[in-house]
């Protein structure tokens, strides 16, 4: 039986998602980003506590089918983004449909009509957030972090950059050093 977690984005939710279904004795096979897979079926008791305590931990179960899916969209964008090597070099959309097993001119439609943006705005959001990190860590150039997302050029991820966050990501990154310094200096 699979059970949908809302908000389920990090290691550590994954971690709090394991806690849970231990505290309630519920033996699951795969605990992965918003998604459960439990060995058995869960009773409504059961389901109705987990419920709770999730929320508590600021994740939520999903229930109705749209936002199941909405939630395996975005996943497959997070994973994609965040937590792979290298991103896919076929179109997004493509990966995205043959993830899913759906068509995207379906996904596409669905996520938007809950979202309130396309998917493809989704993944700018977060390859956005992705090179914020990657400038903070400092171990790669702005051409570097381009090439690794994807970008056709720098200027390309440049305009990206400040039409999302409203700054040039050399200006940004100074932001994060001068902030640095002066946490450094209390």
């Amino acid at each position: 039986m699979k059970i949908y977690i809302k908000y389920m984005v990090s290691l550590r939710c994954k971690m709090v998602v394991h806690e849970e279904l231990n505290s309630l004795g519920l033996k699951h096979a795969v605990v992965d980003l918003g998604m459960v897979e439990l060995m058995e079926d869960i009773n409504p008791i059961q389901r109705a506590v987990l419920k709770e305590n999730l929320l508590k931990s600021g994740l939520e179960m999903l229930d109705d089918k749209k936002s199941i899916l909405i939630q395996k969209i975005k996943n497959v964008v997070i994973e994609m983004v965040h937590y792979s090597e290298e991103l896919p070099k076929e179109n997004f959309s493509d990966y995205i449909s043959k993830k899913l097993g759906y068509d995207y001119t379906y996904l596409a439609n669905t996520f938007s009509e809950v979202k309130g943006i396309t998917i493809q705005q989704f993944i700018i959001i977060n390859k956005i957030e992705k090179v914020k990190e990657l400038l903070l860590y400092n171990e790669l150039n702005l051409t570097e972090i381009s090439y690794k997302l994807n970008y056709s050029s720098v200027a390309h991820l440049s305009n990206q950059f400040k039409k999302i966050t409203g700054l040039s990501p050399t200006y940004y990154k100074q932001l994060k050093l001068k902030r640095k310094d002066n946490l450094e200096d209390l």
